[in-house]
């Protein structure tokens, strides 16, 4: 079974920092495209910033210039590194991944249990 295990949330002020991770454990063959999206009280889930397996990246672009995906392919890990926050960036941030598990079986996305980012004024 695989599983996505994310950490870094926390409160902050406006104008810090904060980097989330998100790790895959379990059976993992290969992963594809890992992401980040976000959910604000009272608002739908909106994606924030995607990074393929080549390293190519794409970020929404209310975060551009203040956030930035990275990956670690050795660790299947998927990082968020958050500049600059807003308090507009308050939600719960989840992370997701397209995951093969056997070499014959399809791409499944998974995700993540969700993780409380609050930043103050």
């Amino acid at each position: 079974q695989v599983q996505l295990v994310e950490s870094g949330g926390g409160l902050v002020q406006a104008g810090g920092s904060l980097k989330l991770s998100c790790a895959a454990s379990g059976r993992v063959f290969s992963i594809g495209t890992m992401g980040w999206y976000r959910q604000a009280q009272g608002k739908e889930r909106e994606e924030v910033a995607r990074i393929l397996s080549d390293g190519t990246t794409n970020h929404a672009d209310s975060v551009k210039g203040r956030f930035i995906v990275s990956r670690d392919n050795a660790k299947n890990t998927v990082y968020l590194q958050m500049n600059s926050l807003k308090p507009e960036d308050t939600a719960v941030y989840y992370c997701n991944a397209v995951i093969k598990v056997f070499t014959w079986s399809s791409f499944v996305v998974y995700w993540g249990q969700g993780t409380q980012v609050t930043v103050s004024s």
